[in-house]
C-alpha cells in the first residue's frame, strides 16, 4: 500500500464520513433532548430522526433532489433504532441528569456540519451563493427547530438570543468562497464547519448573545 492511499481513501469518502458524524451528531442531541423530556422509546425515536433528518429533508425538498438522502441510505434508520436503544439502556442504567448544555455540545457539531454540507449541495446544483448559502442555514437549523416544536418548547432558536443561525451563514460562506477558488470541497467543507463549530463553542461557553430589540 501507498504512502498517498490514506490521504487519497479520505479523499473519496470523505464526504459519507462528513455526513455520517453530522446525522449522528444532531441525533445525540434529539436523544439527549428526548431523555430530558423523559419520552418513551417511540417518542426517543421520532425526536432523534427528526433532528437527524428533519433538515436535509427540507433541503432536499427545496432542491428537489430525490430520493431523501436518509431514504437513499436506508441504513440510518437502523443505526437512529439502535442508538435510542442503547441510549435507553445506558441512561437507565447510569441515573445521569441531563442538562439543556448536554444537549448543546452535539448540536453545534451538526449545525456546523450541515451548513457546510447543504452549502455544497446546493452549490453542486448551480444556484446562486446567496440561495446556496440560505439553502446552508436551513439545513442546519429546521432539525433542531423540529426537536423543539416535537418536545412543546418554543425553538431555541428563536427566543435564547444565542448566535446560531447567523452563525451558520456567516460559515457557510467558506464553502462559497473555496468553490470559486477551486479547493478540494474537503478543505472547503473541513474548514466552513470547524469555524461555524468554533464560533458556536464560544457562544455557548462565554454566553455571547445577540443584540435584543428594545421597545
Amino acid at each position: 500500500m501507498s504512502a498517498s492511499s490514506p490521504l487519497q481513501w479520505l479523499v473519496a469518502n470523505g464526504s459519507i464520513i462528513f455526513e455520517s458524524v453530522g446525522i449522528l451528531s444532531y441525533a445525540l442531541s434529539g436523544l439527549i433532548e428526548a431523555a430530558r423530556k423523559k419520552l418513551d422509546l417511540v417518542g426517543m425515536a421520532m425526536v432523534a430522526a427528526l433532528t437527524a433528518f428533519g433538515g436535509g429533508t427540507l433541503r432536499d425538498i427545496l432542491l428537489d433532489r430525490r430520493p431523501f438522502f436518509w431514504v437513499e441510505n436506508l441504513t440510518w434508520i437502523y443505526v437512529i433504532l439502535g442508538l435510542c436503544v442503547a441510549a435507553m439502556l445506558f441512561l437507565r442504567s447510569r441515573h445521569l441528569d441531563l442538562t439543556e448544555r448536554a444537549m448543546q455540545w452535539p448540536d453545534a457539531i451538526g449545525l456546523g456540519i450541515f451548513s457546510a454540507g447543504g452549502t455544497q449541495i446546493a452549490l453542486q446544483s448551480h444556484l446562486p451563493a446567496i440561495v446556496a448559502v440560505v439553502m446552508g442555514v436551513i439545513a442546519a437549523v429546521f432539525g433542531g427547530v423540529a426537536r423543539d416544536i416535537v418536545v412543546n418548547e418554543i425553538p431555541k432558536l428563536f427566543i435564547d438570543h444565542q448566535p446560531y443561525a447567523v452563525l451558520a451563514f456567516i460559515g457557510s460562506w467558506i464553502v462559497v468562497i473555496g468553490d470559486g477558488l477551486h479547493w478540494p470541497d474537503f478543505v472547503s467543507l473541513g474548514l466552513s464547519a470547524l469555524f461555524i463549530i468554533a464560533l458556536r463553542v464560544g457562544a455557548i461557553v462565554f454566553g455571547w448573545r445577540l443584540p435584543v430589540w428594545k421597545v
